[in-house]
């Protein structure tokens, strides 16, 4: 059991969403209809696109998921709102700028200028008016790599294959996936990464890529305490569908099981899935326990689009995850037994 915050602080929690690609995107797009503290932790072992050429051509972090979760935040007013467009402006032509997004080149420059890529990220943020924070889960580029099956004629023979892009577009079966630097050193985890995960009042972790965007934060290893270690409430959002290459022909629960493979140690609050994406309810309930965590089924998807997350829905099932009510559906109930939320030292979580 687990002491809980107090009702003020939950008015405007601190909140830390892991995770990277379009995956972060949507979390953010939800989190920030609940509160304006909020702080991206991002994955950077990208080595694919404009942000892989960055990275080879440079040596520096590749930039495109920190991009992308800077404009996920960015402010309402005019000046973040052409900010934002230019951030995601590509080059097109053939030349040696083509397929880079301006957004990417800007951070880069700034990491060069500045020599800091927290900074760098800081003054970004500035520029696109966000009032919460981008930061790298390590300040250096890592590599992800994985062991998978299904690759030989025997298809219980692993292989160890190496790469972001070759790990999410393997047509076998991944493993186990590990992160390392470029040298092949354990990596280190970016230290404000980790204040904002121990100081949170709640962690999200997913949706996305499962095993390039989502379980490489549980794989450095200083990370990998915090998030076992924080007081906050920790909360994972299930994917929609299975992603070809990583996930294909993953149900709900094995992405679950794979998590808990990964990371044994740690305990989960909540669950939320898609109420339309889980064709058997109880063995992801049964998954879910396994974690520590109550599951929480309700309608995220976005109408007519059953592969993305609607923000909207999103934050809704996120603030009844945070209060510890039932959920959007009435379907599940992630709660407190007997008092309310912030109700003092006898709360406790069931």
């Amino acid at each position: 059991m687990r002491n809980r915050s107090t009702e003020p602080a939950l008015k405007h929690p601190r909140v830390v969403a892991l995770g990277g690609g379009h995956g972060l995107h949507a979390t953010l797009g939800a989190l920030r209809e609940i509160t304006p503290n909020v702080t991206a932790v991002v994955t950077v072992a990208d080595d694919g696109g404009s942000s892989g050429r960055l990275r080879r051509e440079l040596g520096m972090l590749p930039p495109g998921d920190l991009r992308k979760a800077l404009v996920a935040l960015a402010g309402a007013d005019d000046n973040a709102k052409l900010w934002n467009s230019v951030f995601q402006h590509r080059f097109g032509g053939t030349g040696a700028l083509a397929g880079h997004a301006i957004g990417n080149l800007v951070l880069s420059g700034l990491i060069e200028v500045l020599g800091d890529p927290v900074a760098a990220l800081d003054e970004a943020a500035r520029m696109l008016g966000i009032t919460g924070r981008v930061l790298p889960m390590s300040c250096e580029p890592l590599d992800i790599e994985a062991d998978v099956e299904g690759l030989d004629e025997d298809p219980a023979a692993v292989r160890r294959i190496r790469g972001q892009v070759a790990v999410a577009t393997t047509p076998g079966r991944v493993k186990r996936i590990g992160v390392q630097t470029s040298a092949g050193d354990v990596p280190t985890a970016c230290p404000e990464a980790l204040a904002a995960v121990r100081s949170a009042d709640l962690v999200v972790l997913g949706p996305g890529s499962w095993f390039t965007s989502v379980l490489p934060h549980l794989l450095v290893p200083e990370l990998h305490r915090a998030i076992v270690e924080t007081k906050a409430m920790r909360v994972v959002v299930l994917n929609l569908v299975p992603q070809p290459g990583e996930t294909a022909g993953f149900s709900p629960e094995q992405h679950l099981d794979v998590l808990c493979e990964h990371a044994p140690e740690l305990r989960v609050d909540a669950v939320i899935a898609d109420a339309n994406a889980v064709p058997t309810p109880d063995r992801l309930r049964r998954a879910a326990a396994v974690l520590g965590a109550q599951t929480l089924l309700a309608p995220v998807a976005t109408p007519g689009a059953a592969d993305r997350h609607d923000p909207a829905a999103l934050a809704r099932s996120l603030r009844h995850a945070l209060a510890g009510t039932t959920s959007a559906t009435g379907q599940e109930m992630v709660g407190y037994a007997g008092r309310e939320p912030g109700g003092g030292e006898e709360d406790t979580w069931r």
